[in-house]
């Protein structure tokens, strides 16, 4: 069954119903379903699909000569074209007087393997743009070769996509469809250990309970998840060893650029470009404080909840786990769950806020959301608001909180407290909770008026 991605196939499907040529780049880290979108995409149309691998130009050149042929012959002919140009220019001409849809999936594969590809395509697009029907997507993995061979400014094919869609993991309420029979909480857990990326969501079973999925995959060592971080790596960079000393020093609390450095004994030069490359991929992401912009007070953290979960909770249990002591090893898990839901649910929070925007729904119009941290100049003491947004004058502030107890009056009134710290003429607040409120605090809520409780089960029925 195919799930979300209907911003996706709108675009697709507004792009071929034009009337001429048609370029488009589709890419994303590897698991997140860029395949998948395609194949919904093309599931009626007439679609010459060929899809590269890690191999030398020759064997990518008779895979596509036989996609080609296939296509036009219904028959798979062993003949091939002489040259990558001889072959599209024959797609070319076959697009002259119908529509056709011509995939090259895992592009960067064929791109290495072939040095002169992306300056034949130019060429073809150049000569033919103006008198074709044909709809080029070209798809890839890796995320560098796609941004930096194909978009980029100095690449040959710069000027020529007519879209690019850079496909992200589901946010929560799509992951949320791939599960029926998962609890409220459940759901949330689930998203909280694996993230939105489809192929890991399918990891998943909805039959089992949150502790026996968790031991039938980050607990076993046969599974696919248990070894997913090591190989995703190996597929993304060149040093993994290095990458994974990153991660795991991210994950144990060095969130600043000197102390990740001085945890893996590296330049910062040097870590900064590998955090770079992280932050690309979607596993590491950069915040400073809400409204600030001073690199002393930047920090880094896991961004996907895969990649968080694992570095969390697995390298110390490794022993265990190797063993075959799921149970034990689930036992030493358990109680950091709550706390590490925590920062989940505040993802999920600035989900639902951006989903109130776009709705038209939210209290403020604001432009963008983020943590806030910093010194109280009253009280000296450090401070930290979940969630921020403003918009010129007004302002929203947020409190997240995954616990079992009901949130009472006193988060709200620190809340107002913390938000004295920001001058706007009009402030908003959000109140979070997994279990619901204390009548001490819908009380004061309600005689405020200018404050949203959430729980959480309501945020799922949006």
């Amino acid at each position: 069954m195919f799930i979300g991605r209907k911003q996706e196939l709108n675009t697709l499907n507004k792009l071929y119903l034009s009337a001429g040529f048609e370029f488009a780049v589709i890419y994303g880290r590897r698991r997140v379903g860029k395949t998948a979108l395609i194949s919904e995409f093309i599931k009626d149309k007439d679609t010459i699909f060929f899809t590269g691998v890690e191999s030398n130009a020759k064997q990518n050149l008779d895979n596509l000569s036989r996609c080609i042929m296939e296509y036009h012959t219904g028959i798979a002919v062993d003949s091939a074209f002489a040259s990558f140009q001889s072959a599209l220019e024959y797609v070319f001409e076959l697009a002259k007087t119908k529509r056709i849809v011509l995939v090259i999936d895992e592009y960067p594969y064929v791109a290495r393997a072939s040095k002169s590809l992306a300056s034949t395509l130019q060429l073809l697009i150049d000569k033919n743009r103006d008198s074709s029907k044909l709809f080029l997507i070209l798809c890839g993995s890796s995320m560098s070769y796609m941004e930096d061979h194909v978009l980029a400014y100095k690449a040959p094919l710069y000027g020529r996509r007519t879209a690019q869609l850079k496909i992200k993991p589901f946010d929560f309420l799509e992951a949320c469809r791939c599960f029926t029979r998962f609890s409220d909480i459940d759901k949330a857990l689930a998203y909280g250990i694996v993230g939105g990326t489809p192929q890991y969501l399918m990891q998943m079973d909805d039959k089992l309970s949150i502790e026996d999925n968790i031991k039938n995959t980050y607990l076993n060592p046969s599974s696919s998840i248990f070894e997913e971080p090591n190989n995703l790596l190996k597929q993304e960079v060149r040093e993994p060893a290095i990458y994974n000393a990153v991660i795991t020093a991210i994950a144990a609390g060095c969130t600043k650029m000197h102390e990740i450095s001085q945890k893996i004994d590296e330049d910062t030069s040097v870590c900064a470009t590998y955090i770079k490359n992280l932050i690309t991929l979607g596993i590491v992401k950069k915040e400073s404080p809400y409204g600030e912009k001073s690199s002393r007070k930047t920090i880094y953290s896991i961004e996907d909840n895969m990649f968080r979960f694992w570095y969390r909770f697995v390298p110390e249990n490794t022993s265990i786990i190797s063993r075959g002591a799921a149970d034990l090893a689930y036992k030493r898990i358990a109680p950091g769950l709550s706390s590490y839901m925590g920062g989940v649910f505040e993802e999920i929070c600035r989900q639902y806020l951006w989903k109130l925007l776009l709705d038209g729904k939210c209290a403020v119009n604001f432009g963008d959301l983020g943590r806030w941290w910093g010194t109280n100049p009253k009280t000296r003491a450090q401070e930290e608001i979940d969630i921020v947004g403003t918009d010129k004058d007004a302002a929203v502030f947020a409190e997240c909180k995954w616990t079992n107890e009901k949130v009472d009056l006193g988060v709200l009134e620190t809340l107002v407290e913390r938000s004295d710290l920001f001058r706007f003429k009009q402030k908003h607040f959000y109140l979070f909770a997994k279990t619901g409120f204390t009548k001490g605090c819908m009380d004061k809520a309600a005689e405020m008026g200018n404050v949203t409780l959430v729980a959480y089960g309501d945020m799922l029925k949006a």
